[in-house]
């Protein structure tokens, strides 16, 4: 009896860290932002007033605090375009390729370096005359645009330095995968004549699918949670304010704590929703390729 008590408690014992930690830094104050979502606390006030759901009413019925949800859009966009590269990329340098640990790193370098420098850097390469309008010159374009001053073509900048920055990580999850596929599939696919694509397609994307979901699922998580580098570069001017950098404002420069948390509720619910409809349209079945 005592053993088996034992056996029984021995997981949670060596469990019970990670699961406080877990409560006292995410479920609790998940708990206190829903509960602050539903006042208009200043987050000053000891006693803030409980407003119900207006705070939830103002975000839905005022445009300019849920309008911002749509530059959201650049962000997917833009992540379409970086799983698509990183997928390219990383089926083309699972192959015997010249100087492909050489490319491996140059496409993985970028995520390495801190988002407030590559911010920094950016803003040199988009600023007038800076290194984008010099290297356009060479081919004999003088667009003379304000990048990241003209809002029709911020959040397409803004977006694509977004692409450069992640597409190292989402390619060095493809690369894993596809490496993890037995190499004899690929021998018996060169015998029957198959060529790259319909070793990609029958091979590749059946046995890397739940990696190819994953990426779908943060890539849309994180296009809605976008906030480094659009606030560093621009600080959210030019119609180039996300949820998140509007979520931000609201709680530190107009002390509307109770109206942020329910902003930060609402951002949570709808990744919750996303990630739930991705799941459920392309369920995790796993693949046996052997």
């Amino acid at each position: 009896m005592i053993d088996s008590l034992r056996k029984a408690l021995t997981p949670w014992l060596y469990l019970l860290p990670a699961i406080a930690l877990l409560v006292a830094f995410t479920y609790i104050p998940v708990g206190s932002m829903i509960g602050y979502s539903f006042t208009d606390w200043d987050g000053l006030d000891a006693d803030p007033s409980f407003v119900g759901a207006d705070n939830y009413a103002q975000l839905f019925s005022r445009p300019e605090l849920f309008g911002v949800f749509f530059v959201s859009l650049y962000y997917l966009a833009a992540a379409a375009v970086q799983i698509g590269l990183a997928l390219y990329f990383a089926f083309t340098l699972s192959f015997a390729t010249r100087l492909r640990n050489l490319f491996k790193g140059i496409l993985f370098f970028p995520y390495l370096i801190n988002g407030v420098a590559v911010s920094f850097v950016f803003l040199y390469f988009f600023r007038p005359h800076g290194t984008l309008d010099s290297v356009l010159a060479l081919f004999g374009s003088h667009p003379g645009k304000l990048w990241l001053g003209d809002p029709d073509l911020v959040n397409w900048s803004l977006s694509g330095v977004s692409v450069w920055r992640f597409t190292g990580l989402t390619f060095v999850l493809f690369l894993g995968a596809i490496q993890s596929i037995p190499g004899e599939l690929y021998e018996a696919a060169e015998l029957d004549g198959a060529g790259r694509w319909h070793i990609f397609r029958h091979i590749v994307a059946p046995g890397i699918r739940p990696i190819i979901s994953l990426s779908v699922i943060l890539a849309v998580s994180g296009s809605l949670s976008v906030f480094e580098i659009p606030f560093v570069m621009t600080g959210g001017a030019g119609d180039s304010k996300t949820f998140v950098i509007q979520t931000v404002k609201l709680a530190f420069q107009f002390n509307k704590f109770g109206l942020a948390s329910a902003a930060a509720v609402v951002l949570l619910v709808v990744v919750l929703l996303v990630t739930w409809l991705q799941r459920r349209l392309v369920p995790d079945e796993r693949t046996d390729l052997t």
